[in-house]
């Protein structure tokens, strides 16, 4: 295995010409999480020059290159710890010989601006994050003890679940912002939100079609025609750009749909199967678990336990 510096990536654009502008990558969190915590092996299809409207926490657990923050270029080594902001630019690239994968190269937290406007402004306690997250813009990069606690913090929540993985996330926030001196900032210039280029046009209309008719069959020629494109040009344009198979995002729209549902309703689950746009229960009930890791009839009860006291409860408290 090298661990010397890779190239620079080059992309294409959606109409196969070369291109070194960022792709847009797609991000869903779990039905039931406020962020998402992933980790995934070296070379990887998400592993590219991207962004995204997400902040993002990523952790380089093995192997060395050289990364690519905003306009910022510099090597990494096991241990470096980034915090970028809001559609900032960035890509990390290990030079391997043909065939070699670093297993579980990244650990990454996800959280969307709904999330960092919580921690901003909901409590005074979290001011210190508040101006974490104004750094984040430029690309943030963690030293001394903050990034070697931080590391540690960051894996233990792949552990967790519920509230306890919640809790885990705000000390883990809290650990980060607390020490100004452990962190460097990296670009010069922060991207401009709402950045836009043909790709990210393109994306933006099929996922507003995909968002308003999921609970119908869209076949895969229906959202192509959404980008004037070919069905199998648009399938490998949509896995590229978001990382997800067409199919699949659909379906997780759908399990969504169905978890608010579940919770919030008394229709069966049957009734909500065929509301959320699948054909029929068995392809439901194993998509859900996908998604989900539980049944929806174990999801509906587990949502309701921690949405309801039974007056008896509430009585002898």
């Amino acid at each position: 295995m090298m661990n010397r510096p890779g190239p620079s990536p080059r992309l294409r654009s959606a109409d196969g010409s070369p291109s070194t502008g960022p792709a847009l990558e797609l991000i869903l969190c779990g039905p039931r999480e406020s962020f998402r915590w992933a980790t995934h092996d070296y070379p990887h299809h998400l592993a590219k020059w991207h962004h995204h409207p997400e902040y993002e926490l990523h952790l380089v657990r093995e192997g060395a290159g050289r990364m690519m923050i905003g306009d910022h270029v510099g090597a990494f080594e096991p241990g470096s710890l980034i915090l970028t902001g809001p559609n900032l630019p960035h890509n990390w690239v290990s030079a391997l010989e043909p065939g070699a994968t670093i297993r579980g190269r990244d650990v990454l937290v996800q959280f969307t601006g709904e999330v960092a406007d919580t921690l901003s402004h909901a409590f005074p306690e979290f001011s210190d994050i508040a101006q974490l997250l104004e750094e984040a813009a430029f690309g943030v990069e963690f030293t001394g003890e903050t990034a070697e606690v931080g590391r540690k913090k960051l894996c233990e929540i792949g552990t967790l679940e519920g509230a306890h993985r919640l809790l885990a996330f705000l000390d883990l926030m809290a650990t980060l912002a607390a020490r100004r001196a452990d962190r460097r900032t990296l670009s010069r210039c922060a991207p401009a939100l709402g950045q836009h280029t043909p790709a990210t046009r393109k994306l933006e209309r099929v996922i507003a079609f995909v968002g308003a008719q999921f609970r119908r069959d869209i076949t895969l020629q229906e959202a192509a025609d959404i980008c004037t494109m070919e069905a199998t040009a648009f399938s490998r344009f949509f896995k590229h750009q978001t990382g997800h198979n067409f199919s699949a995002y659909v379906n997780h729209l759908r399990v969504q749909a169905a978890c608010q549902l579940l919770a919030s309703t008394d229709k069966s689950v049957t009734d909500i199967c065929f509301e959320t746009g699948f054909n029929n229960t068995a392809n439901f009930n194993r998509r859900f678990f996908v998604v989900c890791g539980v049944t929806p009839s174990a999801y509906r009860a587990g949502a309701r336990a921690v949405q309801h006291v039974e007056p008896t409860e509430a009585s002898a408290a």
